[in-house]
């Protein structure tokens, strides 16, 4: 299956993104709009607020790149100079754009209602180079702009957005993929994803050593570990959907089976929707009493739309006076056994259930770190709890890592549990 890549490169600008101040979501989010139409996003660069190296950027991935996306540095700000210098590399003059220039002023007086804070730098995000095409803006002042070079092989469209998520979310969706379609012929290319969990990607790799060398060329596998779970995602490209779907699937099949001891789901998709998906199709509810991973778990499972449907809620029962007066843990219990127990948590799954009336419960407490430890109960030691209202299950972690990964494994680790609980008990 021969197919000619459009290739597509991310240029994020602004010292803030460098220092960590800011993390950056755009280049996420543009790379799994472009990849829908067919897009291959070769490289991601991040550059700070300086003119020759934003220049240097737009040279290098011009060459390698028919598609160069461009992010930040169009604000009001003496700092954002994104749009001086673009005008100078396509040898262009900022002029008025009267368009742009009615728009920001509606938005001050009919959207914002703040007539009286227009400012003179607010309106000179009406002026663009002469040579771009403008992009409409419709959810704030500065607008995108369309550029076009002719590269020593192929013709560049560059491409560049407010830094603003919102705002070049907007204008991705209603302006950029359009005209991109109308650009391109756009080959296809088609994801499947195996969901896997207990089962480290070394191993999975050692597993799966036959499998991988017998993938069609034009199917690739990528291995993509976090928190306790590992992703295994085939990637098929060729000239139409149909073409790559009759090779990936079949491919995608025997992968299944391959992993059917640690198969989550055959879907991309989160262990708080798996969940979900199972409580509602069986209309079971579930509820959470949580120490250590203080709400966590309850963040992630109301996180999916629609949820109220079978989570009824959480106690975060982080002092040992809630576990106690809230769900019924028996003070002789932690005088003997301490809070991080298999006692303990299983008396908080049974006290969740009575409280909150639900049909599951996932309970945990641990010791997160960095502090807090004994040689009895190190930092690390997290201990689960799982049931209904006739089996409770436990199991202990012993993690070792820093605070806030000790808490999301915990509640990768607490989800899973209860999905393999909800699968035998309902």
């Amino acid at each position: 299956m021969s197919v000619t890549p459009i290739n597509a490169s991310i240029i994020t600008i602004g010292d803030e993104l460098l220092i960590g101040q800011t993390i950056d979501t755009n280049s996420a989010f543009i790379a799994q709009e472009l990849n829908k139409i067919g897009v291959w996003v070769r490289r991601r660069v991040a550059v700070g607020d300086v003119y020759e190296d934003i220049w240097k950027a737009l040279d290098e991935e011009g060459a390698v790149s028919e598609i160069v996306l461009i992010t930040g540095g169009l604000g009001p700000t003496a700092d954002d100079i994104t749009k001086p210098l673009l005008c100078a590399y396509f040898n262009g003059t900022l002029v008025v754009n009267e368009e742009v220039k009615a728009h920001v002023k509606n938005l001050f007086e009919n959207v914002y209602r703040r007539p009286g804070a227009l400012l003179e730098r607010n309106l000179k995000q009406a002026e663009v180079p002469d040579v771009c095409t403008v992009l409409h803006n419709a959810r704030g002042t500065a607008p995108g702009m369309w550029f076009s070079k002719q590269q020593e092989k192929h013709k560049t469209f560059y491409i560049s957005l407010p830094g603003v998520p919102h705002e070049m979310k907007g204008l991705i969706t209603n302006q950029v993929i359009p005209r991109l379609k109308d650009e391109f012929s756009m080959p296809a290319i088609i994801h499947k994803t195996a969901f896997t969990a207990g089962q480290g990607e070394s191993m999975l790799a050692e597993m799966l050593v036959d499998f991988e060398a017998s993938l069609p060329e034009s199917v690739k596998l990528a291995y993509l570990p976090n928190y306790g779970m590992v992703k295994l995602r085939l990637t098929g490209r060729g000239n139409t959907k149909e073409e790559v779907d009759a090779v990936i699937t079949p491919v995608f099949d025997r992968l299944l089976k391959e992993v059917k001891d640690f198969l989550v789901t055959d879907t991309d998709e989160g262990l708080e929707i798996v969940i979900g998906k199972l409580l509602k199709e069986k209309g079971l509810t579930l509820g959470t009493a949580e120490s250590c991973t203080g709400g966590y778990i309850a963040q992630l499972i109301t996180s999916v739309p629609g949820s109220s449907a079978y989570y009824k809620g959480s106690v975060v029962s982080y002092a040992n006076e809630v576990k106690t007066g809230v769900l019924g843990v028996l003070p002789e219990t932690l005088q003997a056994d301490g809070a991080v127990s298999e006692e303990t948590v299983t008396q908080m799954v049974q006290g969740a259930i009575r409280t909150l009336g639900v049909d599951y419960a996932i309970a945990t407490s641990g010791i997160m770190g960095p502090d807090g430890g004994s040689p009895e109960k190190p930092v690390g030691t997290v201990w689960i709890a799982v049931g209904n209202n006739k089996e409770t299950r436990s199991i202990k972690l012993n993690l070792r890592f820093d605070r806030q990964r000790n808490i999301s494994l915990a509640a990768v680790n607490a989800l899973n549990f209860l999905r393999k609980f909800i699968l035998t008990n309902s």
